[in-house]
């Protein structure tokens, strides 16, 4: 497969694009500004504690325009992804953001320093480590070329990982990067090589990676969610992503399990509904720019999550996908509104 220019990848699909994601403007058109928020969530914005980092899986949708959205004018993806983000984190309950793009492929500390130069101080970015680090066997797909179906030699490399992912992320976003979350899809276990070695395995690559960066890992097998796992990050000082997917167990869950609340910090990619695959949700409910099914129970077991990381003092991280209710900005709202509301009652909060 011919080596891409990362810095010619789209934001979230690793298509090439025409232009690298820094904010430029063709002739005089106005820049995109952040929409008119309602009075009661600039208030929200500004009671929120300072460790809790809520935010969305990207910045790119054109239907996040208007008043209580996120930008104050109709820009295509591409646009967006040019100038959307320091508008995006004018938001005032959108303090974190994640990124995809680096999940196709490494991007360079430039890159990352663009993004960092973009938002304020309190900002944290959530970045997704490159595939090659996660997949223990190239997808069967167009993408991947004549590697499609073949094992791959970069699987949980250490020294790969930190040479192309740790090294741009540390020295590109500074006191502005969030966690690295290595992101490991759904894949045959007999590929990882059983759920002991892959265990072992996983808290080698973690042992070998830098210390300092706050790392992460989500699973989408809910066979690997075991004790030695939960004991192994545990040792390395790696957060648990607790991922709300249709085929993961409900948050809650996972948190109980995977001892969520003893890691460094709370990390949470609320992604789908339990009813719904990916294709159907963005079906239903594109163009992202309404609430259309609101999942409680989900917000409810994420809000008392981070109640109770706040009050051991830890960090939390949120990013909330388009399609896990309809419009992730508005999600976002209503999931920061609960966490007050359970920092004020703190008598009722589950610790």
């Amino acid at each position: 497969m011919p080596e891409r220019d990362p810095s010619q990848l789209d934001l979230f699909t690793g298509a090439p694009s025409p232009t690298p994601p820094r904010v430029r403007r063709r002739g005089h058109e106005a820049p995109i500004g952040p929409a008119e928020q309602p009075e009661e969530v600039r208030a929200l914005g500004e009671q929120l504690p300072p460790g809790l980092f809520l935010g969305t899986s990207s910045w790119t949708f054109p239907g996040w325009e208007g008043k209580g959205l996120v930008y104050d004018r109709k820009a295509t993806p591409a646009r967006l992804s040019r100038e959307g983000l320091a508008a995006y984190a004018q938001h005032p309950v959108l303090r974190t953001v994640g990124v995809d793009r680096t999940f196709y492929a490494p991007v360079s500390a430039a890159t990352f320093a663009e993004y960092a130069a973009q938002v304020p101080a309190g900002f944290r970015f959530l970045v997704k480590a490159h595939e090659a680090c996660t997949l223990a066997r190239w997808p069967v797909h167009q993408r991947y070329g004549d590697l499609r179906g073949q094992l791959n030699e970069r699987f949980l490399d250490a020294a790969y990982a930190r040479d192309l992912v740790v090294a741009p992320f540390v020295e590109g976003l500074g006191e502005k990067a969030g966690p690295l979350v290595f992101q490991l899809p759904p894949q045959d276990p007999q590929d990882l090589g059983g759920v002991g070695p892959f265990v072992e395995r996983l808290h080698a690559f973690f042992s070998a990676l830098p210390r300092g960066p706050l790392y992460a890992v989500e699973l989408r097998n809910e066979s690997l969610l075991t004790e030695a796992l939960a004991q192994a990050l545990e040792e390395v000082g790696v957060c648990p992503v607790l991922a709300a997917w249709k085929n993961m167990p409900p948050v809650e869950r996972q948190a109980v399990r995977m001892r969520a609340l003893q890691a460094p910090a709370l990390v949470v990619r609320w992604m789908l509904p339990p009813h719904l695959d990916y294709e159907e949700a963005r079906r239903r409910y594109f163009p992202f720019d309404k609430l259309v099914e609101e999942d409680v129970r989900t917000r409810e077991a994420v809000a008392r999550a981070s109640v109770a990381a706040l009050r051991a003092s830890k960090p939390v991280f949120v990013t909330l996908n388009n399609k896990a209710e309809g419009s992730a900005p508005l999600s976002a709202v209503l999931l920061a509104r609960s966490v007050m509301l359970r920092i004020r009652n703190i008598g009722t909060v589950d610790s």
